[in-house]
């Protein structure tokens, strides 16, 4: 029998976590936030941000071609809904 990867069994372990592979990356931008900088991409057909924090700077992902391991989540500015994605994992293809 084979063993799980851990993708496998983080997608087991959490129900509401979504993996998508070779997604290319249209736009990122950076930008820092109570001493995180916060990483928002935006990906090809698709119109839904995805977003991940990190202490330090991350390479620019524009263009590439990337696996995502993320949540969707709704957030809430100024009384109006906004669909994001939350990505807890990601991975340059």
């Amino acid at each position: 029998m084979a063993r799980k990867s851990a993708l496998q069994l983080l997608l087991e372990t959490h129900p509401n976590l979504v993996h998508s592979e070779l997604c290319k990356v249209t736009s990122h931008v950076q930008r820092d936030e109570d001493g995180w900088y916060v990483n928002t991409l935006l990906i090809a057909k698709n119109d839904v941000p995805f977003i991940f924090k990190r202490k330090k700077k991350y390479k620019n992902l524009e263009s590439c071609v990337v696996n995502l391991t993320y949540y969707p989540e709704t957030k809430e500015v100024a009384g109006m809904e906004f669909e994001t994605m939350k990505v807890v994992r990601i991975k340059v293809s």
